[in-house]
């Protein structure tokens, strides 16, 4: 997929829905819309459940506990992997944010992300999309590397940026000055 099919900043998102993994392991068949209708949502995009790239990027996420430290920002994962393999990621990292089991690539297809690693396998680019709660990109990141894309992490002082600036907040210290 070309990068110009990407959604840009001030795009809105397609209505998409997939199975959605809580923390609990429940499954539910959620809209997109759904997560980001209780305000701002931020869209985390990898390709596969226990690769060492993406358990450093779930792991970055669950220790940079800004995300849930104030409650105004939702965070959900979406990647390729199977419902049940969802269950045991989620479990093996005690990751409190639920994962969109993206089995056909219908969510990653509206976002614009979705390549072929190496030309062939269909997966998730790494990618991080900042919605609004009406569902509007507010930031995005795509990771870029020329060859794999699993390469990249995303730049989690540059997304919380984005997120201070949606809300407005001054940076929070957590104590250190």
């Amino acid at each position: 997929m070309a990068s110009d099919d990407v959604l840009a900043v001030g795009d809105g998102v397609p209505d998409v829905t997939a199975d959605l993994v809580r923390h609990d392991g429940s499954v539910e068949t959620t809209p997109l819309a759904e997560l980001y209708a209780d305000g701002p949502l931020l869209v985390v995009f990898y390709t596969n459940d226990f690769s060492p790239d993406c358990v450093d990027e779930w792991c970055a996420f669950r220790d940079y506990g800004w995300f849930t430290s104030s409650g105004d920002v939702s965070v959900v994962g979406s990647s390729k992997s199977r419902v049940a393999t969802h269950r045991k990621f989620i479990d093996y990292l005690d990751i409190d944010f639920p994962l969109y089991s993206d089995r056909d690539l219908a969510i990653s297809d509206a976002f614009g992300v979705s390549y072929r690693t190496f030309k062939v396998f269909p997966r998730s680019k790494r990618s991080v999309f900042l919605l609004d709660g009406d569902g509007v990109v507010r930031y995005r990141w795509v990771g870029d590397h020329p060859l794999d894309p699993t390469r990249d992490q995303p730049p989690l002082d540059e997304i919380r940026g984005a997120v201070e600036e949606l809300f407005g907040d001054e940076p929070q210290t957590f104590g250190f000055n």
